[in-house]
């Protein structure tokens, strides 16, 4: 008899295979103490099982094929750099020698420590970094406690096999890749985990948080999963196998179709000309963006350059990141200003006030930057004098009022003046801009569009402050609705309003990727999408097969509608135009 499980999907395709379990998941870590002459002994133990763990991973980054994409070596890369870093390393020792207990519980404190810290981080992309925390120490701890995880070794077989396990790391799917998995479950993690980002970059289907998977699957047993729809169907009749295997094709056939569009521009069929720009991270990832049609980069996260250190970085550290980025970039840069806060510290001793109640609206963004200018300007001049090498632009996060765009205005003005006098080569002029993320920002967008030089929407934050929901919280995140008319509204809202003053109107959430969305988008008016490189392709071809004059009046028309379920049924038929 079948059975249907859902569960979260997060990498598209379907996959036909038989399931595999991934054994040892969950540790067992014992506390005990140490005598006094035990210390040294066990701090050596744990340095041995930190530098073997280094070691593992090193031989997974060596066995990454040459030619394959910069971004899947960079989560390797990440975890190499997080597995040394002093909160991890100094901090077991300091908790082994202080309270005198054994390596694998020391560990076990530090990790719980860090990760109770990414927990009260707003932002739901930072805030997923906790698995990467949970996943290198995981790490350390499987070798102190002699607990390796068995991969399946499967040399010489061909046929298709799904892994199911509690979580899987970026170093056991970059293995498993290699081994030509078909897909994966996990019981644990969310669509912006990096197990998650490397599924879709690796172009493996993939179901994540779907609970007691180990316990209902069984080995063996034939599964289709759907990485889609976040489905996942055991022991499927042969109707049912002849459906997906058909989808299958189907699916494949449009992936090859797809690639014929890397040299095309996105011109509706209406002669519109839309511009996609990319989200990237490294500079190595402009290429793969320039490659699949992206115009230039319509986000840049810094807040990278100042986590997992003790210290913030230099105006000089700065300036040469964003150089590289700049130059590898041929066409704008749009860089966004750091987006650290109450809930996102560098350990530097910068701040030792109280942990805020709510640090989702606290002091944050663009709100820290004003109330430590110092810290701002540091990073302003480095931006600007890194703009003098491309065609780069500042975006200003989690602006909420005029007044704040002006105050970041004229530190930015002021660290222009500075460096003019020190002889600093600058570009002519550096186009300011502002993150429209907060409900307040969309309602006051048009006074906004009369200071700001462009716009971007960051549709992930915007529907959770409009909504008032934690979309990484298991408990609320069923509320997650783009679709919702207050968010929409507030798009439509800020849209207009930078198309009335004249400016440019871009998206950088996640909304602007996903193809559901692409016409509903188009037809508000949006005309610069921003999103990971490997989603451009498709969103350029549902561009060129849509008539923007034909979106336009349709989503006019079902804004109106008064009721609800109709709206989305009208969104969900724009496909037809």
């Amino acid at each position: 008899m079948s059975l249907w499980l859902t569960g979260i999907g997060v990498s598209r395709g379907i996959a036909i295979a038989r399931v595999q379990k991934l054994q040892a998941g969950d540790l067992e870590i014992p506390e005990r103490a140490l005598a006094a002459g035990e210390v040294d002994a066990e701090v050596m133990r744990f340095a041995a099982a930190h530098g073997i763990a280094r070691q593992q991973l090193r031989e997974v980054r060596a066995q990454i094929p040459a030619g394959t994409p910069s971004d899947i070596a960079a989560f390797i890369d990440t975890h190499i750099l997080m597995l040394d870093d002093r909160s991890i390393t100094d901090g077991t020792v300091q908790t082994i020698r202080n309270q005198r207990i054994n390596a694998e519980a020391a560990l076990r404190k530090t990790r719980d420590a860090l990760i109770a810290v990414f927990e009260q981080m707003e932002d739901p992309y930072l805030r997923t970094r906790r698995d990467d925390v949970s996943h290198v120490c995981g790490r350390i701890l499987r070798v102190l406690l002699k607990s390796e995880r068995q991969l399946p070794q499967r040399s010489g077989q061909t046929e298709p096999f799904l892994v199911v396990a509690d979580d899987i790391t970026p170093a056991d799917i970059i293995l498993l890749s290699q081994q030509h998995v078909s897909a994966f479950v996990t019981e644990y993690g969310g669509p912006l985990s990096h197990t998650a980002i490397l599924a879709r970059s690796l172009g493996i289907p993939a179901v994540v948080g779907l609970r007691d998977a180990r316990r209902l699957l069984r080995d063996g047993e034939t599964v289709v999963l759907d990485g889609e729809a976040g489905h996942v169907l055991a022991d499927p009749d042969a109707l049912a196998l002849d459906f997906y295997r058909a989808k299958q094709r189907a699916q494949a056939q449009y992936r090859a179709n797809l690639i014929r569009l890397k040299g095309r521009e996105a011109i509706s069929r209406d002669g519109l000309h839309l511009r996609l720009l990319a989200n990237i991270e490294l500079p190595e990832d402009a290429k793969v963006a320039q490659e699949n049609g992206a115009e230039g980069v319509g986000l840049y996260r810094t807040e990278f350059l100042y986590m997992n250190r003790k210290d913030l970085p230099s105006e000089e550290e700065q300036y040469e990141a964003y150089a590289r980025i700049v130059q590898a970039v041929a066409g704008p840069i749009t860089i966004r200003t750091l987006d650290l806060g109450a809930d996102k510290q560098v350990d530097s001793g910068r701040s030792q006030g109280p942990t805020p109640n709510n640090p989702a609206l606290g002091l944050r963004a663009i709100r820290l930057c004003l109330k430590e200018p110092d810290l701002f300007r540091v990073q302003i001049r480095a931006l600007l004098r890194a703009s003098s090498l491309g065609r780069a632009q500042i975006m200003l996060p989690m602006i909420s009022s005029v007044q704040e765009f002006r105050q970041a205005c004229a530190v930015i003005d002021a660290a222009r003046l500075e460096l003019i006098a020190e002889g600093k080569q600058l570009s002519g002029e550096v186009p300011v801009g502002a993150m429209i993320e907060v409900p307040a920002a969309a309602l006051a967008a048009p006074w906004l569009a009369r200071q700001a030089r462009f716009f971007s929407i960051g549709t992930n934050d915007l529907i959770q402050y409009t909504l008032a929901i934690d979309r990484v919280d298991d408990e609320v995140n069923y509320l997650y609705d783009p679709l919702h008319p207050a968010v929409l509204q507030l798009i439509s809202r800020t849209i207009e309003a930078g198309n009335a003053a004249g400016i440019e109107v871009a998206m950088c959430g996640e909304m602007a990727a996903d193809p559901k969305y692409t016409r509903l988008l188009l037809g508000l008016g949006l005309r610069e999408f921003s999103m990971h490189p490997e989603a451009l392709l498709e969103i350029k071809q549902i561009i060129i097969e849509s008539d923007v004059g034909a979106l336009r009046k349709e989503v006019a028309s079902l804004m109106q509608s008064q009721d609800l379920q109709e709206m989305r049924e009208r969104i969900n038929a724009l496909g037809g135009h």
